[in-house]
């Protein structure tokens, strides 16, 4: 349906090109680069920090095992990318911060509080629950099967696959 065209996880740091192993330590960067989001890995010892344009950053390890592990998903990371697109009008960036906000739903970081009308297209109204912020979220009025298929983008963009 949609592609952010993000990719996986390099097994290179992007600083000193070092081949990252299971088990280091590395840092993920998630960045909008000329309306693109680009991902970039960074070994732990290379890190000085979030790049220019960065939406969002995470720490995590390089998996030790070939064993498909169950993702964690990082709430913050994805609250970070729902909150970047706040402003987006492209119906791929709008699909993908609804789907965003379901999935923040489903891990009760964000809560609903409304729906609204806005120009004739609903607005979902809902709130984090740790700031209280509240947030407006346009409805893109997916169906199931492209709410799942845009799902399994926001997953392979931040490496959860």
């Amino acid at each position: 349906m949609t592609d952010f065209d993000i990719a996986a996880p390099a097994r290179a740091c992007v600083v000193s090109g070092r081949e990252l192993r299971p088990g280091d330590a590395v840092i993920s960067v998630v960045a909008d680069d000329a309306g693109k989001f680009v991902r970039t890995d960074y070994a732990a010892e290379a890190w000085s920090g979030p790049p220019d344009g960065a939406i969002a950053w995470w720490a995590s390890r390089i998996p030790t095992s070939a064993k498909p592990q169950k993702p964690t998903y990082n709430e913050d990371v994805l609250l970070d990318l729902f909150r970047h697109l706040a402003e987006a009008a492209d119906p791929q960036r709008v699909s993908f911060r609804y789907v965003v906000a379901l999935l923040l739903m489903r891990r009760k970081r964000l809560k609903f509080e409304d729906l609204k009308k806005v120009n004739g297209q609903d607005v979902l109204i809902v709130r984090d629950v740790r700031s209280g912020v509240r947030y407006d979220a346009l409805d893109p009025r997916l169906d199931e099967e492209a709410i799942v298929s845009v799902q399994d983008e926001v997953f392979t963009a931040l490496g959860w696959t």
